[in-house]
């Protein structure tokens, strides 16, 4: 797990007009909290927070460095404009080495399934406690050929060494379903036309004696036929 420096600013000014003006200044309005101290108002330069968090996620630990004195911290709540996505205020949480934490973890399905199985999605983060300083970036699932019913549980997932898993371990994550074959879609179809009350339409017979594909030739015009037969007889 990576360790990223930021550059704080003490903040003595609040309300709406100084966080705009802090973020104008290309800034980001932050607090800094935890182990019983007061809440620390800062702000943290936005172009490097972005850059943090775009790289280690929103459990980087970061050391943010005030006034000369460094402290390690967690990114707790992280508030973006809706429009433009640009952070606009960050709750930090001060964590010591060695302490343990509980944070929500990404994960990132890796490999293929069965070639006949559908995956269904449930879970895309699960919690976990473990060091602080320890803490990953993602965990993996490994889908490679799971076929129908070889689901994946919170409690199969695989975690770093020294983590606890806070989720239900019977959590479903990933299930695996088998593919419909032909038959079933064409039923599965059927029965939704008929529920809607669409009548399918019977296609026209093919002539008798005329199979698929035959050239039917067209009847000769009598007429033309005359008049070669008078012309050769003349």
């Amino acid at each position: 797990m990576a360790d990223y420096r930021l550059a704080a600013e003490a903040r003595t000014e609040f309300g709406k007009g100084s966080a705009r003006r802090t973020r104008r200044a290309g800034r980001v309005p932050a607090v800094l909290y935890g182990h019983g101290q007061d809440v620390v108002h800062l702000s943290l330069p936005a172009r490097e927070l972005a850059a943090v968090l775009r790289n280690g996620g929103t459990n980087a630990l970061i050391t943010v460095v005030l006034d000369g004195t460094e402290h390690l911290a967690l990114t707790k709540s992280v508030q973006r404009d809706p429009l433009t996505r640009q952070h606009e205020h960050v709750d930090l949480l001060a964590v010591r080495r060695g302490e343990k934490t509980t944070v929500e973890v990404p994960l990132v399905v890796v490999g293929e399934p069965g070639v006949d199985a559908i995956t269904n999605h449930q879970l895309n983060t699960v919690a976990i406690e473990a060091d602080a300083t320890a803490l990953p970036d993602t965990i993996e699932v490994d889908v490679t050929g799971r076929t129908a019913g070889q689901n994946i549980t919170a409690a199969d997932l695989v975690l770093p060494r020294g983590a606890t898993l806070i989720t239900d371990p019977e959590a479903l994550v990933i299930g695996f379903l088998g593919a419909p074959t032909a038959e079933a879609l064409e039923a599965e179809l059927a029965e939704a036309e008929a529920e809607a009350g669409i009548e399918r339409e019977e296609s026209a017979p093919a002539a008798e004696g005329v199979g698929e594909g035959d050239v039917v030739p067209e009847p000769q015009d009598q007429g033309s036929g005359e008049s070669i037969e008078s012309t050769e007889n003349s």
